[in-house]
């Protein structure tokens, strides 16, 4: 098992139903790929096939094959970060082209399940809940480790070819404004805080609930959904967590409070 820890990514939050099911599923398929030099780029473009196929299905109906071929996408997913850390092929064309594959393939199955069920609107209501909410998650643990260690977890560092460019300016155009906007709040919530005040707020409680609502649960959720044939039970769950985060941050003022208070006291 120790390839498999070494083939984990480093998370502040755990998200227990990748770590427990997925990544376990995951390293099986790392392992049979490993010994046949498998570029992990190639591992994205098929999670992302999987994805669409599944998105393809379930417009036709076909609800439990869409469901697998989700499931299907999840374990490639997994998988392809798996079989860079394995193999040290961790680049950052492979994590921007990972990002943005999973966009479209969110993209494309929640077209789907609006074409399905009639209802367009309930299906971009969900695709925008979904992308809030993953945006949050991702943010959330990259200012967490930014407060306490420096670090970004961004990509890794390298020549940069023409590929890994224009992925960059597409992940700029797409992600960018996510992360800035997220960035923004933060700031002018905290302004001059002292740093204990700021470590309180990038606390590890908010980082370990937000990583499971990460992609593997959404996705996971959404095959569920669909497989017992009730797709916008997906769209409710996403609502339902965006208001779950709404309650976070709203501890999270409320701890900044109390640190307000506890500094008017001390005066």
């Amino acid at each position: 098992m120790s390839s498999l820890r070494r083939s984990r990514k480093a998370r502040q939050g755990t998200d227990l139903l990748c770590e427990w099911v997925y990544r376990p599923v995951a390293h099986v398929v790392v392992l049979a790929l490993l010994p046949l030099r498998v570029p992990p780029p190639l591992v994205v473009a098929a999670s992302g096939a999987a994805g669409v196929a599944g998105a393809f299905e379930l417009a036709r109906g076909h609800l439990v094959v869409a469901a697998l071929l989700v499931q299907l996408k999840t374990v490639l997913d997994n998988a392809d970060g798996q079989l860079a850390r394995l193999s040290g092929q961790v680049t950052a064309f492979g994590r921007y082209l990972d990002s943005e594959v999973d966009l479209l393939v969110d993209a494309a199955l929640l077209a789907a399940l609006g074409w399905y069920t009639g209802n367009g609107l309930a299906a971009c209501v969900a695709f925008l809940a979904l992308t809030a909410v993953l945006s949050v998650n991702f943010n959330v643990e990259r200012l967490y480790r930014a407060e306490r260690d420096g670090s970004t977890g961004g990509a890794a560092p390298g020549a940069e070819g023409r590929p890994t460019a224009l992925l960059r300016r597409l992940y700029g155009l797409v992600y960018a404004p996510q992360d800035r906007l997220v960035e923004s709040f933060v700031a002018r919530r905290l302004g001059d805080a002292l740093p204990e005040v700021r470590l309180a707020y990038h606390d590890r409680a908010t980082v370990s609930v937000l990583a499971n609502m990460g992609m593997t649960p959404q996705l996971a959720a959404f095959g569920i959904s669909v497989g017992l044939g009730r797709p916008l039970a997906f769209v409710w769950l996403t609502v339902g967590e965006l208001a779950a985060v709404g309650v976070l941050a709203l501890r999270r003022e409320l701890l900044l409070r109390g640190f307000g208070s506890i500094q008017e006291e001390a005066w």
